[in-house]
């Protein structure tokens, strides 16, 4: 089995108010997408990522904020295993992040040979 990284991403919704119920209802549907992964044994890491953040950029220039020159955030990212990037994908249907108008982008990873 090869790993495949899916990232989370979506705009930004400033007005975005949830109530507790939606919230809930939210996690829940996050929870059950990520046990059904986690109960075919494929889930290897998983994170959320805090809206704090740095960018490091050339001539070593810091910018405040990971995302501050886009109108798209990245929420969290997990780590899969598959056969293949086909497989991978299957495994990111049904994600609670496409309800609301998000994506989640499916990569390979390369190991690093250490």
């Amino acid at each position: 089995m090869k790993e495949f990284m899916m990232i989370f991403g979506s705009e930004i919704n400033e007005s975005f108010g949830p109530s507790p119920e939606q919230m809930q209802a939210n996690i829940q549907k996050w929870m059950d997408w990520f046990g059904g992964i986690a109960a075919q044994g494929r889930i290897v890491n998983a994170n959320r990522l805090s809206f704090e953040g740095k960018t490091l950029k050339s001539n070593n220039v810091i910018s405040d904020g990971p995302y501050a020159e886009v109108k798209e955030i990245i929420g969290g990212y997990v780590v899969v295993k598959a056969a293949n990037i086909d497989e991978a994908m299957k495994l990111a249907e049904g994600c609670p992040i496409l309800d609301h108008g998000g994506h989640v982008e499916v990569r390979s990873i390369i190991p690093m040979k250490g």
